[in-house]
């Protein structure tokens, strides 16, 4: 995607008032510069906002409440400007639910509830959010266990043109929409599972070249509607690691911030085996056999920073923490975490706006929250994600 104030370097020159010509060799140097720190700026916006979960359960009788209108006004009037829609595929099809679905029925779409996804959107669109619409379930793959694929998206063939189907579908749904309204992030954190239906079997990285071949077809599905298309790759090894493979194919990229998990999944059940007996999270500080602190971080996303400055787009598409943190824990993690991304021009979206990782409702037992029309709202949390 092309930057939004410069459209090339050519126009960046003509929009500062530099020419060319009337350049002797100390000004041809200064262009110099100034174009390498046009390269180094992300090719994507400094959005901010949050996840939003409405379609993210697999089974339409067991999702959450439609998000209010009210909460995107909020978002806006609070300086967000972005919106992650993590899908379940199945909760858009129409099926028999009391068994296992078939390949066949992988493709049996569900107008009515693709409408209700698309009603979320144009009422995002409403209050200027821009919408990243994210396959977090996809036919043949899901980070998460709980509904049974028929098929492995990184080895069979069916469920990669099931997929590649599924994205061209919403491609077409807003082909006529601008790059700077809409996104489509393939697929929520990539692992290669041994056993897709098992939550707990062994994972590991994907091989490049096969994450390049399923990103590569998809990007080129949704690209047949239409050229300009934004689309974005979520990190390899669960959205942890930069994917060197995809560079040359126009695909920005998305990072988590969840580093270290002690910290961001502190008791979480699903992610950790033995929840009930971890050590005390601190931040900075010792916590088991590590000493924790901003260095660690800094370490981690040295590899994303250097991907933005090598022209590819990056945003950060998950962030947060569990509400069993300590609350001072997260928000000094936070800050550290929020800070790095946002000195290098990265933005992010929390995971989820109302509930255990949000500002509304989080459900912490240690925070003091502000009534806000009827909601328990972290003001502090609020005031941090406001910083940056």
């Amino acid at each position: 995607m092309q930057n939004e104030n410069f459209t090339t370097r050519r126009d960046f020159i003509k929009k500062t008032g530099i020419l060319t010509a009337s350049l002797g060799l100390a000004g041809t140097s200064a262009l110099a510069g100034l174009e390498a720190t046009a390269r180094k700026k992300n090719k994507l916006p400094k959005w901010k906002g949050f996840n939003l979960l409405d379609f993210f359960s697999p089974d339409p009788a067991s999702t959450r409440k439609p998000t209010p209108e009210e909460h995107f006004k909020w978002m806006q009037d609070w300086g967000f400007d972005f919106v992650r829609v993590p899908m379940a595929y199945p909760y858009y099809l129409n099926f028999d639910r009391s068994r296992n679905i078939t390949p066949e029925e992988v493709y049996k779409i569900d107008e009515k509830q693709v409408d209700k996804i698309d009603n979320l959107v144009q009422l995002a669109h409403k209050y200027k959010m821009h919408v990243s619409l994210n396959l977090h379930r996809a036919p043949g793959y899901c980070v998460n266990a709980g509904f049974n694929e028929p098929y492995n998206l990184w080895t069979d063939d069916e469920a990669l043109k099931a997929f590649c189907f599924h994205w061209q579908m919403w491609a077409k749904r807003y082909k006529n929409m601008s790059p700077k309204k809409i996104s489509f992030d393939l697929l929520n954190e990539p692992s290669m599972r041994e056993d897709m239906n098992d939550q707990h079997s062994q994972r590991s990285t994907v091989p490049g070249e096969t994450y390049r071949k399923v990103a590569k077809a998809a990007s080129e599905a949704i690209r047949q509607e239409n050229k300009k298309h934004l689309v974005i790759a979520d990190g390899n090894n669960t959205g942890t690691t930069v994917i060197p493979e995809i560079t040359d194919l126009n695909i920005a990229q998305s990072c988590r911030g969840y580093n270290p998990g002690i910290i961001s999944h502190y008791k979480a059940p699903w992610a950790n085996k033995d929840p009930e007996n971890l050590p005390e999270p601190k931040w900075p500080g010792q916590v088991g056999d590590k000493y924790l602190s901003r260095a660690i971080l800094e370490e981690f996303y040295r590899p994303w920073i250097e991907l933005v400055k090598s022209g590819v787009g990056v945003h950060c598409g998950e962030c947060g923490a569990w509400n069993k943190t300590p609350h001072d824990v997260f928000l000094a993690w936070f800050g550290d975490v929020l800070g790095i991304l946002s000195e290098n021009d990265i933005g992010f979206a929390v995971w989820e706006f109302n509930g255990d990782f949000g500002v509304l409702n989080s459900g912490r037992t240690d925070v003091a929250y502000e009534d806000w029309y009827g909601q328990k709202l972290d003001r502090k949390m609020l005031e941090l994600l406001q910083k940056v």
